[in-house]
C-alpha cells in the first residue's frame, strides 16, 4: 500500500516538473523569439529608410570590393567616359559622344532620362519595335541612334558592366515598376507650331556658352570627346534618336538646360524650351538608315516623330514642328 502511495506521488511529482519545464520554456523562448523578429523589423525598418521613391533622393554608391563591384565601376567609366573606350579616331562604336551627354551625372539626375531603377522597369514593350526588349536591346538602341553607330555584342564585357552599372545605382529603388523622376518631365506643350526664330534667340542667349554659336560643343582638351556635346552636325545624334523629336526634346530642356537647370528650378518657359528645341532639331544631322522599318505598329508611332509613315494624314511639317492637338 504504502509502495502504492510511493509511485503515484513520483508520478504527480513528474507531471510537476514537466509542467514546470514546459512553463520556463514557453517564457523564455516565446520572448526570445519576438525579440529576434522585433529585431528583424528594425533590421527592415532600417533597410527601408535607404529606399527612394523618386530619382531626386539617389545617393552616391560604393561599389563592392569585389568582381561584381569592379564590372560596375567599369561600367561607369564606359558611361561618362565613352569615347575612351569606343572611339580612338576611327569610329569603332559610334560618334564622340558620351552617354552621360544625355543620361546626365552618369544617369543619376532626374528627368534626365536616368538609369535609377532601370532594373526594376525592363524588360518593357516598346513601341518602336513593336515588342517587349530587354534592358541590352535598349542600350543598344541608343549605340545605333543617339550615337549614331553600331550594336554591341549582348553578352560582351562592355554590355555586362554596363548593365552592372545600372543594376547598382538601382539598388536603393523600390522594386515596384517605373520610379517617380525616371523619363521626361511632364510639361504643357504650347498648342501652336514651334517658333524657329524664337528658338534661335533662346539658343544665342542661353545655349552658346557651352554648346557653340554653331551648335559645335565644347571639346575635351584630349580631343577624344566633349565637355558639352554637339547640338547638331556630324557628331550629334541621327535623325532616328528619340532627341529628334520635338516632345522629347523640349521635355529634356525644360527640366535641364541651360546648365544648373532641374526639374523644380527650370530655366525656361515651356515657350522657351519648345521653341529652342525645334531651332536645334532643324540643322542637318546625320541619317539613321531603314527608320521606315521603326513602329511596325503605326498606331504606336508618337506625333512628334520626324519622318514618315504614319497612320493619319497630317502633314511631315506639323508631325515635326506641331500644334500636336491631333
Amino acid at each position: 500500500m504504502e509502495h502504492k502511495k510511493l509511485t503515484n506521488y513520483l508520478k504527480a511529482l513528474s507531471w510537476i516538473i514537466v509542467a514546470l519545464f514546459i512553463t520556463c520554456t514557453t517564457l523564455c523562448v516565446f520572448p526570445l523569439k519576438h525579440a529576434n523578429n522585433d529585431r528583424s523589423m528594425d533590421s527592415l525598418a532600417l533597410a527601408n529608410d535607404s529606399l527612394i521613391t523618386h530619382v531626386a533622393q539617389f545617393k552616391a554608391v560604393s561599389f563592392k570590393d569585389n568582381p561584381e563591384g569592379e564590372m560596375a565601376s567599369y561600367g561607369e567609366k564606359l558611361i561618362k567616359n565613352t569615347y575612351d573606350y569606343f572611339y580612338d579616331g576611327d569610329i569603332k562604336i559610334g560618334n564622340k559622344l558620351a552617354c552621360s551627354s544625355c543620361h546626365l551625372n552618369g544617369g543619376t539626375k532626374a528627368f534626365a532620362a536616368p538609369y535609377v531603377g532601370l532594373t526594376n522597369v525592363f524588360p518593357v514593350y516598346i513601341g518602336r519595335e513593336n515588342k517587349v526588349e530587354s534592358l541590352e536591346e535598349r542600350i543598344n538602341g541608343c549605340f545605333e541612334r543617339s550615337m549614331n553607330g553600331r550594336a554591341i555584342p549582348e553578352n560582351s564585357k562592355e554590355m555586362r558592366a554596363i548593365v552592372t552599372y545600372i543594376k547598382n545605382i538601382s539598388i536603393n529603388t523600390v522594386n515596384k515598376g517605373r520610379l517617380a523622376g525616371q523619363g521626361f518631365v511632364k510639361m504643357e506643350i504650347p498648342n501652336r507650331a514651334a517658333d524657329l526664330k524664337h528658338g534661335q534667340l533662346v539658343f544665342e542667349g542661353k545655349c552658346t556658352s557651352c554648346h557653340g554659336k554653331e551648335g559645335q560643343g565644347m571639346a575635351q582638351p584630349t580631343g577624344k570627346g566633349y565637355l558639352y556635346p554637339p547640338l547638331w552636325g556630324k557628331d550629334s545624334y541621327n535623325d532616328g534618336a528619340g532627341m529628334a523629336r520635338l516632345l522629347t526634346a523640349t521635355r529634356f530642356i525644360k527640366a535641364n538646360m541651360p546648365l544648373g537647370a532641374s526639374y523644380d528650378a527650370p530655366q525656361l518657359s515651356d515657350d522657351e524650351a519648345y521653341d529652342v528645341a525645334a531651332y536645334i532639331n532643324s540643322f542637318d544631322r546625320p541619317k539613321k538608315a531603314n527608320k521606315e522599318l521603326d513602329y511596325p505598329n503605326l498606331a504606336k508611332k508618337p506625333k512628334d516623330s520626324p519622318y514618315p509613315p504614319y497612320a493619319d494624314n497630317i502633314s511631315l511639317e506639323q508631325h515635326k514642328h506641331g500644334p500636336y492637338n491631333f
